[in-house]
């Protein structure tokens, strides 16, 4: 007799643009948060900075590094428990610097799902040579 599981593939989140791809999901510890059992905003940021870089280094093909963070907004808390996705998508390519949109969504109550986002940022990355410094970016570059 085979047991097959079946496990549910989460929704996309309401109001997600067609534009966006899931480039990181993660479940934050205890460990993570913070005295009022909130998870650290700064843990949210280099989790976002690092959501966000997944694009900007597919288009540069190379070392990218952050350079900008435009925008940042914490919109509601994450708790432990939640699970985090992390959507992005490509605003802008320049000649060296790539700008992503990053929204984070939090999948809450497993027994009665929720999905809230949480938080939204736009950072800029910039190409850069093996010495660091910035790099054009091949004008040929398809967005993926």
């Amino acid at each position: 007799m085979s047991h097959q599981n079946t496990i549910a593939a989460l929704p996309v989140p309401p109001g997600l643009g067609p534009d966006k791809q899931l480039v990181l999901r993660v479940m934050p510890m205890p460990a993570d948060a913070n005295g009022n059992g909130d998870i650290f905003g700064g843990w949210i940021m280099g989790q976002v900075d690092i959501a966000g870089a997944v694009l900007p280094a597919r288009v540069a093909r190379g070392r990218i590094a952050t350079v900008a963070v435009n925008e940042f907004v914490f919109k509601q808390p994450v708790s432990v428990g939640d699970l985090v996705s992390f959507y992005a998508s490509v605003e802008r390519v320049g000649k060296t610097s790539i700008t992503v949109h990053v929204e984070v969504w939090a999948d809450r109550k497993p027994d009665a799902p929720e999905q809230v986002k949480v938080t939204e940022a736009r950072l800029t990355y910039v190409a850069i040579d093996l010495q660091g410094r910035p790099r054009q970016l091949s004008t040929a570059l398809a967005l993926p």
